[in-house]
């Protein structure tokens, strides 16, 4: 994929029951990624967001913020879409594992440094090495393997210099849905890479350990269904989770007219900017998306 030398404006997020879903192509993404890392800024994140992330960002303060605050909040589920439909919305996926590859092919003409934290014992080497297969060229400056308890300050504060040292440019956490957000959060101001990126399952899904659903069920939306036969204990209460956030995003865009009221101002930037996407207001964006 070929992004942009520079980054065009802003498209108007999507907005569901205050929490937005961005809306640029994964051409303006990458090429947002590149300047910001051209500049060497830090500080800059992506939330990957699903429905159930959703659920959780209207339950928990700082989960909801860590959404509302990103530079970009990427639209993982058909669910997303789903409700994006009762607030007029067109949302295009772009899930974790995509957003790795395509940044890691896009990266390589840059000398993008990846670091990757998280994953069972082992996974990140492997996602790496077969990383590396696939983008000859990948330049992989770590990994760690956190262990299944609270790491203690000194342990936090290695890891930290770990990652500084190696000069990386996007730092892949994969510690699972809310877990990996607070990681990030917790480390916004302390990590000095221009990105992080929670990506969950996409460490198990590039090494390997977990099958990712087979091309058509992704390009139908049915990812969901492959994942719920893997891991039903697993996946079930998730998705109820995910239902209960969509039925609820559904009734309220249904109950307030939302889908009407978006539409028609989609219409009016269509009108007011022939030929260019609408962009968006500063009280519209999240707080890391404005000016």
């Amino acid at each position: 994929m070929t992004a942009a030398a520079t980054a065009s404006p802003r498209r108007r997020p999507a907005l569901m029951l205050g929490l937005p879903v961005n809306t640029e192509s994964h051409a303006q993404v990458l090429a947002d990624m590149a300047e910001v890392i051209a500049r060497r800024e830090v500080g800059h994140y992506i939330s990957i967001t699903n429905t159930e992330s959703m659920y959780h960002g209207l339950r928990i303060a700082q989960h909801g913020q860590h959404i509302r605050e990103a530079d970009f909040s990427l639209c993982d589920g058909v669910g997303v879409i789903v409700a994006g439909w009762f607030w007029g919305h067109r949302i295009e996926r772009f899930n974790g594992p995509v957003l790795q590859l395509e940044a890691c092919d896009f990266g390589r003409a840059q000398g993008w440094r990846h670091f990757f934290y998280g994953g069972k014992e082992g996974v990140a080497e492997e996602m790496a090495r077969r990383l590396q297969q696939q983008f000859p060229g990948l330049v992989v400056c770590g990994t760690y393997c956190p262990p299944f308890r609270d790491l203690s300050p000194e342990e936090d504060e290695a890891v930290v210099e770990q990652i500084n040292v190696s000069g990386a440019d996007i730092v892949w956490v994969g510690l699972g849905l809310v877990k990996q957000e607070r990681w990030i959060q917790q480390h916004l101001q302390r990590v000095k890479a221009p990105w992080m990126v929670g990506v969950g399952a996409a460490f198990d899904y590039h090494a390997g350990a977990i099958p990712w659903a087979p091309p058509v069920l992704r390009a139908l939306g049915l990812e969901w269904v492959f994942r719920l036969i893997l891991q039903p204990k697993l996946r079930a209460r998730r998705y109820w989770w995910s239902l209960v956030y969509v039925l609820q995003a559904a009734a309220s865009g249904l109950l307030t007219l939302q889908f009407l009221r978006r539409r028609r101002t989609a219409a009016a930037d269509e009108a007011a900017t022939p030929g260019r996407a609408p962009t968006a207001a500063a009280d519209d964006l999240p707080a890391g998306n404005r000016s």
